[in-house]
């Protein structure tokens, strides 16, 4: 079981990763959806076997890690944050230009020219 579990952390980081590298940002904000998804289900791999809540006088070797749970928490938090934030870019980028479609910024191309040409001044 826990082979498959972290088969699927490595497909869906795999899929995350190739999602982001893609130019729209619907993909974009999907790619960070799995990314999201496959640290969250890395931090349940990690935090082991399930336990009894950690009263005092319990066992130390039955009780649950709360670590990984708070950070799974706290992932589940940013992963959001930033979802709302790049669908938020994504909207005004469609309000603007009807288009969701990331462009080449003109002053990176023009650098681009100049290392290419060898010139020292611009």
């Amino acid at each position: 079981m826990i082979l498959v579990l972290a088969l699927c952390v490595g497909v869906l980081y795999a899929a995350g990763t190739y999602l982001i590298l893609q130019r729209a940002l619907t993909r974009v904000v999907l790619g960070l959806a799995m990314l999201g998804h496959g640290a969250n289900l890395l931090l349940l791999l990690a935090g082991g076997r399930a336990g009894r809540a950690p009263i005092v006088g319990a066992s130390p070797d039955a009780v649950a890690d709360p670590l990984p749970q708070a950070l799974a928490l706290t992932a589940i938090v940013i992963t959001f944050g930033i979802t709302a934030f790049l669908l938020a870019l994504a909207y005004r980028s469609w309000v603007l230009r009807h288009d969701d479609e990331v462009e080449d910024d003109v002053e990176d191309r023009r650098i681009a020219r100049l290392g290419r040409n060898g010139d020292a001044a611009a």
